[in-house]
């Protein structure tokens, strides 16, 4: 669903309650909803349903508990307003890029 802006961090050596952050923002509420949806429905298919969903309704910063990870899905201004890439500094940032075949 296009989100933009997608990080990961690794939480391991920084927290005892997520192993992984995912940080990623939509254009608008609609748009943060609907990314949303998108993981609870991927999780779900998986065999992993969330153990939580908080904050879908007003579409500025849904937080999904996937268990060993966090899902963060913001509207710009509220990432902006939060900074947890700053809050979590110390968390090194996983690198997205696909594996390159051998």
């Amino acid at each position: 669903l296009k989100a933009e802006d997608l990080i990961v961090l690794d939480m391991r050596e920084v927290s005892s309650f997520a192993d992984t952050f995912v940080i990623a923002s939509g254009r608008s509420d609609r748009h943060v909803r609907s990314i949303a949806d998108a993981i609870v429905e991927a999780l779900r298919a998986a065999g992993e349903p969330p153990l939580g969903v908080e904050g879908k309704d007003e579409g500025h910063w849904v937080l999904i508990d996937a268990n060993d990870a966090i899902v963060h899905v913001f509207d710009t201004e509220t990432r902006e307003a939060f900074d947890l890439e700053r809050l979590w500094s110390d968390a090194p940032q996983l690198d997205l890029a696909p594996a390159e075949a051998s």
